[in-house]
């Protein structure tokens, strides 16, 4: 009896958001981005008054993510500029507003010109814009925020990669504990998918290391999905404020 939801994620045109939505998606984000204001405006308008006729919601965007994900790519960021969102969220009538505070898509979610280093060596990245978060709360009080490209890139995980082979150089992503003030702002969604493909990559790169002669599919999937299912146990549990739950879904 757990709710889930079927969530188009960076949809960018009005025909594929239709489209899931056609096929009954829960939600969908339209991402318009990479347009203009007022582009992102007539765009974003045009998916949810189609989605809110079938009770689907709609995420939308406004901001730029840098870094690649899909795709979805950009060389640069944009911050999202709070005197806009009054203005965009009322004209819209989306239901969630995805944020540009400083996170990126992918592992390399910095590069080390923008970050300093710990005593072993690791890069430390610079921290989210909380300011401009505040800013977005004071101007749209309740108003449900979401966060994309917040993976912290475990680095526990980054070793075991490349420990078998991989090549992940410099990988590094939203220290967890800037994440646990966000969840506990406006922001109810936080996308954390290249978390899980390092968690998924790790195992499967361990057990062929460990076991070259192997191929059966169940033997390297299996471990991969146990590692996917405790990342996302231990971020709900200690992170991200989602565990237990459920009883508040309506």
């Amino acid at each position: 009896n757990i709710p889930i939801a079927l969530h188009l994620d960076h949809g960018d045109t009005f025909e594929l958001c239709k489209s899931c939505i056609d096929m009954s998606f829960s939600s969908v984000m339209i991402d318009g981005s990479h347009h203009s204001f007022e582009d992102n405006i007539a765009l974003t308008k045009k998916v949810v008054e189609y989605a809110h006729q079938f009770d689907v919601t709609v995420e939308a965007e406004l901001g730029v993510l840098a870094g690649v994900e899909d795709e979805v790519s950009s060389a640069v960021s944009h911050y999202t500029k709070p005197e806009e969102v009054i203005e965009f969220v009322t004209k819209t009538g989306c239901d969630s507003l995805a944020i540009s505070i400083g996170t990126s898509h992918g592992a390399n979610k910095f590069t080390p010109a923008q970050c300093t280093r710990n005593a072993d060596g690791v890069l430390v990245p610079p921290p989210l814009a909380f300011n401009v978060l505040a800013e977005i709360e004071k101007k749209l009080p309740g108003f449900p925020i979401v966060l994309h490209g917040s993976s912290s890139v475990p680095q526990d995980k980054v070793n075991i990669i490349n420990q078998y082979g991989g090549a992940l150089k410099d990988a590094v992503g939203i220290p967890e504990e800037q994440l646990r003030k966000a969840a506990k702002s406006a922001v109810c969604k936080i996308n954390i998918d290249s978390d899980g493909r390092l968690a998924m990559t790790a195992a499967i790169r361990e057990v062929f290391a460990k076991s070259p002669a192997e191929f059966d599919p169940r033997k390297y999937l299996g471990p991969a999905r146990e590692s996917l299912k405790e990342l996302y146990k231990a971020k709900n549990l200690n992170v991200l404020g989602s565990a237990n739950r459920v009883p508040f879904v309506k």
